[in-house]
């Protein structure tokens, strides 16, 4: 468990639920990340849910949220800022004693998230968070991390973020077969050398690999590169006005976003949805591809 308040533990048929007082604190919660992830070896998935309950959404973050990602100033959430409410307890869970792998390592390589219905400034949420499916992949294991966010009992919102743990690896390493062919730019972007640390304030993601050049190479990169999540957000951001009440926006990521940057962002409609991709502008490699479905 964090050092963040608690109250009682319940436990249900499957799962203990950690009811949290406040949002934990991630400036804790990354330095206990460095110095206890040497001691983790791998293992079974823990079982507890983190809860915190009567969420209320801060318009000046939100503002900020919005301005760095590209949307629109509105008082109708992004499907991905409840991310950003959510990842606090994220965190929180992955750097418990119990929790398997290192923090430091595991990389972010999909994230699936539905809505059903908008989410607006006014809602009082209710958020939870968990991890399950541990299972292996052709680079090492994969888990994923469940973020849900509730109004009056009901799952409005839902967010299953896959990560991976590299090693043990067996077999093809490949994600997938051939890669398509580039189709044209449907737009172009300018991505600044200062979008990782701008948008690391406003999601409390401080990674180093997105910070400077300098802590980036300490991990093996050779700059700074952009959160994926950044990628997913303005690239959503980028159908404003075209997307259903309820929808789900399904992603994987690529390559990393090496800042500065130019991407090529390409969007076709899909049936009733959408297929969209963010390459390299130059080389055409991919950084992330994605699907929009209603419902």
């Amino acid at each position: 468990m964090t050092n963040d308040r608690t109250t009682a533990d319940r436990t249900t048929a499957d799962r203990t639920t950690a009811q949290l007082a406040s949002s934990p604190r991630l400036a804790r919660l990354y330095p206990k990340a460095v110095l206890t992830g040497f001691r983790r070896k791998g293992g079974e998935l823990p079982d507890t849910t983190y809860a915190l309950s009567g969420v209320t959404v801060d318009r000046e973050h939100l503002a900020a949220y919005n301005r760095v990602c590209g949307f629109r100033l509105t008082d109708e959430l992004p499907a991905t800022y409840p991310h950003v409410l959510t990842f606090p307890l994220q965190i929180a869970l992955m750097t418990a004693a119990e929790f398997p792998f290192p923090l430091v390592g595991s990389v972010h390589v999909a994230n699936r998230i539905t809505q059903t219905r908008p989410l607006r400034l006014s809602d009082r949420l209710d958020l939870r968070v968990h991890v399950t499916n541990l299972r292996p992949h052709p680079r090492g294991r994969q888990f994923d991390m469940v973020s849900k966010a509730l109004l009056g009992g009901d799952v409005v919102w839902t967010d299953i973020s896959t990560y991976l743990r590299r090693g043990g690896a067996s077999g093809d390493t490949s994600e997938s077969g051939r890669e398509d062919r580039p189709a044209p730019a449907t737009a172009g972007w300018r991505v600044s050398q200062d979008i990782g640390r701008r948008y690391g304030q406003v999601s409390g993601d401080r990674n180093p690999i997105h910070v400077s050049r300098l802590t980036a190479r300490m991990f093996g990169y050779p700059r700074a590169i952009a959160h994926g999540m950044w990628t997913k957000a303005r690239c959503l951001a980028a159908f404003e006005g075209r997307l259903p009440a309820a929808y789900t926006v399904d992603t994987r990521f690529k390559l990393p976003v090496l800042l500065p940057a130019t991407v090529a962002f390409h969007a076709e409609q899909d049936g009733q949805g959408w297929r969209f991709t963010l390459r390299d502008a130059k080389k055409g490699r991919p950084h992330l591809t994605g699907t929009i479905t209603e419902g």
